[in-house]
């Protein structure tokens, strides 16, 4: 973070000093919430949990070098004390972010936005110095605490923001105003928590409300292929940009197809050239996700040769979304198994079986979690996609979540032993041992509660009689 002495925390979140007896003195290192990252020049946000209460640990994180700790009671050592620790760091993010005068780009969607936040920051920082959301820090926390990382050099902040209800991006907003709002897509996750898709459509759009006008910077990036995005359009004054396949988007693919291996290559056009795209991510999701990040770096000055080179040398840099192991033994496992919902199974599917040309395909998946009363409907349509797309073999996790999936696939015909319901991950563990056979392609992918990253993992130490290669 920018140097802030702690008088001037103190005044930006309205806080009380306790036991500070230099005021002068600056927060020079991070602000952390985890009292094992606190070290030198720290700021320790003390949060009260359900189960830990971080005001016990203020000792700790003094002795390790933090300046101050922010909390809600006084702890005996250097303390800023306020009412709304939460609401405290929030505006500490938007004092910060104020004064950078950063290009504070933000995107929003049902589906791919860790992935999408990735790329456009491996695409910006060839530019210039960007901070960006680590992993899905996308909440009333995460995001402030981002925020805050980033120093008088940065030059793009990049913001992913979820949401589970109205009125949630618009927060995040209010603590971090963007210049650029990226929208995906809308989509089912979380769609037991919203009540249906409009009323997804109308809290993604919060995020192009939010935007300055045109004429002040703002710009609006949409999908064109999504009508429920396109339409948000009306809802801003920002300057719009469309991104996607459509022949009306200003930023699209053409020529789109898969590699051998399920890489997605394309010919990426923008207002200012085309350039030839082929990615390492696997599965051609991606290829919207791209377009998203080209649509970006565009609008923010780059060139179509230098997205296209960047999008091709870009890889995942959060784990367990579709990373790609192979073993010894030519297993190949795709552990995508952060999290799951209807649009990231299917596109999750379509990409094994793209990869596992001329191979055996397994699916092990598990409960999409949220999906309120389409859950039933949710599985049973992925079970029966594996089916359609000729999945060698689904292996179903858990309890009534999977076997609707199985039901699924039973229903379109599926029979034989091209589908099995397991108990929980050892049991799939156990069947996958008994069974796989060196080429075979496997597929791990579930919601984050249900924690099939196990599977994946068993699997890797099973095959590790030599390094494993990580592609």
């Amino acid at each position: 973070m920018i140097a802030l002495s702690l008088a001037e925390i103190a005044e930006v979140v309205g806080g009380q000093m306790h036991d500070i007896p230099d005021a002068s003195v600056e927060v020079t290192g991070p602000v952390v919430r985890d009292s094992r990252e606190a070290g030198p020049g720290s700021l320790f946000v003390a949060f009260v949990g359900e189960r830990v209460d971080g005001h016990d640990y203020a000792s700790a994180v003094v002795e390790a070098g933090a300046v101050a700790v922010l909390g809600s009671r006084p702890v005996g050592v250097p303390a800023i004390v306020v009412d709304d620790v939460q609401a405290a760091l929030g505006a500490l993010a938007r004092h910060v972010v104020r004064r950078l005068g950063t290009t504070l780009v933000a995107l929003t969607g049902s589906a791919g936005k860790t992935s999408t936040k990735d790329l456009i920051a491996q695409v910006l920082r060839r530019k210039a110095p960007t901070v960006f959301t680590p992993g899905s820090m996308n909440n009333e926390v995460g995001l402030p605490l981002t925020a805050l990382t980033a120093t008088d050099e940065t030059r793009f902040l990049v913001l992913e923001m979820g949401a589970r209800g109205i009125g949630h991006i618009r927060y995040l907003c209010e603590l971090t105003p963007p210049k650029v709002g990226l929208v995906l897509n809308v989509g089912s996750a979380h769609i037991g928590e919203f009540g249906g898709r409009e009323q997804i459509a109308q809290a993604k759009g919060e995020l192009v409300e939010a935007l300055p006008p045109a004429e002040e910077g703002g710009t609006a990036i949409l999908n064109a292929d999504d009508p429920l995005v396109r339409a948000m359009a009306s809802r801003t004054k920002a300057k719009v940009l469309l991104f996607g396949e459509s022949d009306e988007a200003d930023v699209r693919a053409e020529n789109v197809r898969l590699t051998d291996s399920g890489q997605p290559s394309f010919s990426l056009h923008t207002p200012s050239g085309a350039s030839d795209v082929t990615m390492r991510l696997y599965g051609e999701h991606h290829v919207s996700n791209a377009l998203a990040a080209a649509a970006v770096a565009h609008e923010l000055g780059m060139s179509a040769d230098e997205i296209a080179t960047a999008l091709s040398e870009a890889g995942s840099l959060s784990r367990w979304r579709m990373e790609v192991t192979e073993r010894p033994d030519g297993v190949t496992v795709v552990n995508d198994a952060y999290n799951a919902n209807p649009e990231s199974m299917k596109a999750a599917l379509r990409a094994l079986v793209a990869m596992g040309k001329g191979r055996r395909t397994w699916a092990v998946l598990g409960k999409m979690a949220e999906l309120g009363d389409e859950a039933l409907a949710e599985h049973d349509a992925v079970g029966r996609l594996a089916v359609r797309l000729n999945v060698s073999k689904l292996v179903a996790v858990g309890g009534r979540e999977a076997q609707w999936l199985q039901l699924g696939a039973y229903n379109e015909g599926s029979w034989g032993e091209e589908s099995v319901h397991v108990s929980d991950a050892q049991a799939a563990v156990d069947l996958l041992r008994s069974e796989l056979r060196p080429g075979d392609v496997v597929l791990v992918k579930a919601s984050r509660s249900v924690g099939l990253e196990s599977v994946a993992a068993a699997l890797l130490e099973t095959g590790a009689e030599g390094e494993v290669a990580a592609r």
